[in-house]
């Protein structure tokens, strides 16, 4: 009751709200006692959210004017301040780097990286007038080391933790905090949503991989089961509300063994013997 009362003037706006981590951390910072706008891009989504009781909207961050008028409607309805950004919207793009074109990559990116920075560059007027704000990445394990034929992923999050590491030491001393939350495999729909964009944008039949990546099909078809040391997106809710609550929130925060484990074998280990675990890691079976 202590949490929803020192909360409950507190606006929240958050990407990426239609399933999986988006929607846990929508449902329990409104329980909270938060004030929480959830978006998502798709208007059913929006819709869905609308009927579950959440202030929803739009937003698509491949879209400068979905972006704007997002952020016109928050600020709109809170008098024009807020709280805290957290940016989980993305999407994970699966295939080997040189089947990847550059108009896939360049999508990947738009989404993951451009979206997500040109929504918080929009808001750092706000935050800096009022002197206060949190802003929290949902990055991930990929953001500090590398699985195969993921690289388009592994190359946005770690372009998501550069910028963040940047933007943080750009505004110390401003009251504006910025942490990075980094999970190992969280239950959701992220494989199905990958494998939507798998199948829809890698040529599989010409590719020098085309052998490894029946083994990723039936990976990201869910015919393998859920990776080793899954956790349900309560456990990222649990790392956000710190960051959002402490006084001196972390700069990280790790979710999921696998997530712990990479980070002390690439403080421990030789790059070379690093690399031969993430292999071993990537789950593609028969290697190309």
């Amino acid at each position: 009751m202590q949490a929803q009362e020192r909360n409950e003037k507190k606006s929240v706006l958050i990407t990426g709200c239609s399933s999986g981590i988006g929607r846990c951390l929508a449902l329990g910072l409104r329980r909270r006692g938060y004030r929480v706008f959830a978006t998502a891009r798709k208007a059913a989504d929006v819709a869905m959210l609308a009927r579950r009781g959440y202030e929803s909207l739009c937003l698509d961050l491949e879209s400068s004017d979905s972006i704007a008028q997002a952020i016109d409607t928050v600020l709109s309805r809170t008098g024009g301040s807020l709280y805290a950004l957290i940016n989980n919207g993305a999407y994970g793009q699966p295939g080997a780097v040189e089947d990847l074109t550059r108009e896939t990559l360049r999508r990947q990116f738009e989404i993951n990286v451009f979206g997500t920075q040109e929504l918080t560059n929009r808001l750092m007027p706000v935050f800096r007038q009022q002197g206060y704000g949190r802003i929290v990445q949902i990055s991930s394990v990929l953001g500090f080391v590398c699985l195969a034929y993921r690289g388009a992923y592994n190359a946005t999050k770690h372009a998501l933790e550069a910028l963040s590491d940047t933007l943080r030491l750009e505004l110390r001393g401003s009251g504006i905090y910025v942490s990075l939350v980094e999970p190992g495999p969280i239950a959701s729909r992220f494989r199905a949503n990958s494998y939507a964009a798998f199948k829809a944008n890698i040529n599989t039949v010409d590719s020098a991989h085309r052998d490894t990546y029946a083994f990723i099909e039936r990976r990201l078809a869910g015919q393998r089961g859920e990776p080793p040391f899954t956790l349900p997106p309560n456990a990222v809710l649990k790392k956000v509300i710190h960051a959002l609550e402490a006084q001196h929130p972390k700069v990280r925060y790790r979710v999921t063994m696998p997530t712990h484990f990479f980070a002390a074998l690439k403080r421990m280990l030789p790059a070379s013997w690093v690399d031969g675990i993430l292999l071993a890691s990537s789950g593609a079976g028969k290697r190309a």
